[in-house]
């Protein structure tokens, strides 16, 4: 079995953190968010007419009509208003006929 030279056998024990440190930030940092952001383009993407939703500026509101990068949408009876597609936070959660406990 050959040898390895001294200078390669400290290249190697020296640069192993560095090896490591980038796996870890693969998996803890990079790889997550990428999978946010597949979720969210699906999300944006998957937005139709009629979707009650709110914005990350906090108005309440269905969306009437869609665009590319716009969407308007209702926030009052005969108010509407043209936002950035982007600009979506989340839906809604739908309201259930839900009754206060009894105690």
């Amino acid at each position: 079995m050959p040898s390895i030279s001294p200078e390669i056998d400290q290249f190697i024990q020296g640069s192993w953190p560095l090896i490591l440190m980038a796996v870890v930030f693969y998996f803890i940092l990079w790889r997550p968010q990428k999978k946010e952001q597949k979720k969210r383009s699906e999300f944006l993407t998957s937005l139709k007419k009629g979707d009650k939703i709110v914005t990350i500026g906090g108005l309440y509101g269905v969306i009437v009509r869609l665009n590319d990068k716009t969407a308007t949408i209702q926030i009052a009876e005969k108010v509407e208003v043209e936002i950035a597609r982007t600009a979506v936070s989340h839906q809604q959660p739908p309201r259930g006929n839900s009754t206060p406990a009894e105690s």
